[in-house]
Formats: C-alpha cells, sequence, structure tokens
C-alpha cells in the first residue's frame, strides 16, 4: 500500500503569515496577536500556524528575523564605493528605502526587545564598522572607540527617527531625501570631514543609491 508523503511548506504562506503579523503588531500592538486573529489577517487556518511556527513566540521572532533580513537586502544592494563617507550615507539611504517599503515590519522590528540574540545586531555593527572605516581613511577625526560608536548610534537615531515619522505620515516621504541629505552632511562635518568633501559624498550617495520613488508598501 502506498502512502502519500506530507506537502511540502509552501514559501509564501509562510511570508504571508510574517506580514500578517507585522500588520497587526504595528497597528494593535503585541496584545491583538494571537493565533486565530493571524489565521484570519492571513486567510488560513490556526493548523497552518502552527504548521510553519511552532508557538506565538516564533511567530514574533519570525517577523523580527524577516524585518532586519529585508534591512540587509537592502544595504547588500548598495554597491562598494571606494568614498568611505559616500559609503556610509548610501547605508542610510538604503535604511530609509527599506523602511519606506517596509512600514509594517519596521514598525514591528522595533516594537519591545525579547531576550536572546538580537537580530539587530549585525546591522547596527555595520554602521559602527562604516564609521570606522571614515576614521581610518582620514575623512573623520581620530577620536577613542567610544566616541565613534557615539557617532553610529547618533546615525542610527536620525535615520530611525525620519523613518518613523514617514511612515507615521508626520513628515512627508517626498520630503525624505533633502532632510537626509542635509543632516547626513552637517554631522559628517561635525565629526571632522571638510564641508566640500561632505557635499560631494553625499551627493554621490544620493545620485547613485536613493530610489527614484521609494516603495512605500501597505
Amino acid at each position: 500500500m502506498s502512502t502519500m508523503s506530507p506537502k511540502p511548506a509552501d514559501p509564501a504562506v509562510r511570508t504571508g503569515l510574517i506580514e500578517a503579523a507585522a500588520r497587526v503588531l504595528a497597528e494593535e500592538g503585541p496584545k491583538a496577536l494571537t493565533t486565530r486573529r493571524l489565521a484570519h489577517e492571513a486567510g488560513t487556518s490556526t493548523m497552518a500556524v502552527y504548521t510553519y511556527f511552532g508557538s506565538m513566540d516564533e511567530v514574533w521572532h519570525a517577523v523580527r528575523k524577516e524585518g532586519f533580513a529585508r534591512l540587509v537586502a537592502h544595504l547588500d544592494a548598495t554597491a562598494d564605493l571606494t568614498d568611505p563617507v559616500a559609503g556610509l550615507a548610501a547605508g542610510g539611504a538604503a535604511y530609509l528605502a527599506n523602511g519606506l517599503a517596509n512600514p509594517h515590519l519596521y514598525r514591528a522590528m522595533f516594537l519591545e526587545r525579547h531576550e536572546g540574540p538580537d537580530a539587530g545586531n549585525d546591522t547596527f555593527q555595520r554602521l559602527v564598522d562604516a564609521v570606522r572605516r571614515c576614521v581610518e581613511a582620514g575623512r573623520f577625526r581620530q577620536v577613542e572607540p567610544i566616541r565613534s560608536l557615539g557617532w553610529a548610534v547618533q546615525l542610527w537615531t536620525m535615520r530611525h527617527g525620519m523613518v518613523s515619522l514617514a511612515i507615521a505620515e508626520l513628515l512627508p516621504a517626498e520630503h525624505l531625501p533633502l532632510h537626509f541629505a542635509d543632516m547626513s552632511q552637517c554631522l559628517f562635518v561635525g565629526y571632522g570631514d571638510d564641508p566640500e568633501a561632505a557635499r560631494r559624498s553625499v551627493d554621490l550617495a544620493m545620485r547613485d543609491h536613493w530610489p527614484a520613488e521609494p516603495a512605500n508598501a501597505s
């Protein structure tokens, strides 16, 4: 007697569950996300939720992991630049573009921190390393590591604040390029870069790496 093999998992269903979970988390908060609610939002059964995720904690972890994976994909899409300051600015443009393209996931990524390894550590380390390259290239002044770490925190705070305001519709998305370029240049000069060199680097990053029409997914 032949036996039927189990139906293979469908990545599209898993992605749909993650995006539905992100939407509920972003709009209503963690307490609203239940197995029944998630199944309803994704147009599937509660059994499907447990087929792809062992628990609701795993759903939450998967949402954060997917959010940071999409951010990494945007960062990886920026070509390596010989100008380290342009590379730093290009990374910021990619960060903003990702947030606009994935607003629900972006909000869910930062709702609260769970126990265990944080999916965002690697992406922040990329920013720390990018700042360090600018120091090593002589574009930013030599400072103690804790100071350059502080610069990375400042840059992340600026990027995060702009994305948060834009997806909350408190700052028009079409205004982001101007504000991002201006603030980035001001910060770079504050870190020791020559004003004209900073302007050229930011202009290069915005010309080649800011999407003409950043997506704004629902």
